[in-house]
């Protein structure tokens, strides 16, 4: 196996990684080759870090922990994206700006910080070379890869190369679903003209953001993993899942999250305060009649369960509500974004309370208000679906370009 630098981003001229039968596996992340490789891109760098706990070995360590200790790395800064670099912090929330306890490394807060301000706290930091490594769950609004965009960019203004080094989409970059973000409604849920449930890795995405959309183009050099192939789900990786934020505990709530995000622009419980975000939903007032109306449109690789819960924090928070449990039974054939659309709209037709949000949250969610028009004006889940498959067909192109895996 070729580890040289040039081996290592020779994919990044448009060479595919093909893998090449039992010889290809097992996977090994970008930062497996890269510490393969002795560190070498590296090398005479001072290094800052933009990473979170889901920045690890395949034996569970840091990464961070392990560059700091090596000799060949100089690392001089930390930096963390929303929920903190160690992860304490819930949704909507950061650490700060602090020295961290087992390193003693200064980490930076990015989370809300974008353009000169993020570019200054770079530079300020004394890193030349910036290396990204969180893991991503495969849809638009989960806000790491708008931290990967925003960094880009930020890189770009403070004159530092930018390292991506390389993780699995959870659930498969077998293809691209769902609406496309129309730059009207750009927020850090999407910035840019990327489709609902994109079917890309974080490496590949760096890719289309500096080719499509940067206006100034980063130093960009993706260390690519090897054995991965699009149709891989998360278990195929033998690696540890690490939450990489709160509520996303496991990798079935990856599988359903594309789709079933869509109810935090509701008055619904998206799940929140359960051992089950994002596979269960629900509302005080909402019986039978919601899980009887999904069962029936007989939606490919899930079945829906009646279910009431109690939400320990967010929306109901210690009340008893009732609504619908997902089942992913074959995740094969299950379409997240598909199945979303169908629960908004059987949850609107059958529970008279249902409301958006007044801030109309589903428009960023969605990416426009093609949806929550829709659904208002009565149209059922093969009609919204149906809407969007032009805009999806563009995108679709766009990103055969920049795919890097078989």
């Amino acid at each position: 196996m070729d580890l040289s630098r040039r081996g290592l981003l020779a994919t990044a001229a448009g060479t595919a990684v093909t893998p090449r039968g039992a010889g290809a596996r097992p996977l090994r992340t970008g930062f497996e080759r890269l510490a393969a490789d002795g560190y070498a891109l590296l090398a005479g760098r001072r290094v800052g870090v933009i990473t979170n706990p889901t920045g690890v070995t395949r034996d569970a360590r840091h990464i961070v922990d392990v560059l700091h200790a090596d000799e060949r790395v100089d690392v001089a800064a930390v930096f963390g994206p929303e929920h903190g670099f160690r992860g304490t912090a819930q949704a909507g929330g950061s650490e700060g700006r602090h020295d961290d306890p087992a390193t003693g490394l200064p980490v930076h807060d990015t989370y809300r910080k974008s353009g000169k301000e993020l570019a200054d706290v770079f530079a300020g930091s004394g890193a030349d070379t910036l290396v990204f490594d969180i893991q991503d769950v495969g849809a638009r609004f989960y806000t790491y890869i708008w931290t990967l965009y925003d960094c880009m960019v930020a890189a770009r203004r403070a004159g530092c190369r930018f390292v991506v080094l390389d993780r699995p989409n959870p659930v498969t970059g077998r293809d691209a679903h769902g609406p496309v973000l129309a730059r009207g409604f750009a927020s850090f849920v999407g910035r840019e003209p990327v489709a609902q449930a994109h079917g890309m890795t974080v490496a590949e995405l760096a890719l289309l953001f500096n080719g499509e959309f940067l206006k100034h183009p980063v130093e960009l050099e993706p260390v690519l993993m090897r054995g991965w192939r699009r149709g891989d789900f998360f278990d195929a990786s033998g690696l540890p899942w690490v939450p990489p934020s709160p509520n996303m505990p496991t990798p079935d709530t990856a599988l359903v999250y594309a789709g079933t995000c869509l109810f935090e622009g509701t008055n619904l419980s998206e799940g929140r305060g359960t051992a089950r975000p994002f596979e269960l939903l629900g509302a005080a007032g909402i019986d039978r009649r919601w899980a009887a109306a999904l069962g029936a449109l007989g939606l490919p690789g899930v079945h829906f369960r009646e279910a009431y819960f109690s939400p320990t924090f967010s929306k109901f928070r210690g009340r008893t509500i009732g609504g619908v449990q997902l089942h992913v039974h074959d995740r094969e054939s299950y379409d997240a974004v598909r199945t979303g659309i169908a629960l908004l709209v059987t949850a609107k037709r059958t529970w008279s309370g249902f409301a958006w949000r007044p801030d109309h949250w589903i428009d960023r969610l969605t990416g426009s208000a093609l949806v929550r028009t829709m659904i208002d004006a009565g149209a059922d889940t093969d009609e919204v679906t149906g809407a969007w498959q032009d805009e999806l067909a563009r995108f679709r192109a766009v990103r055969s370009r920049y795919l890097r895996y078989s």
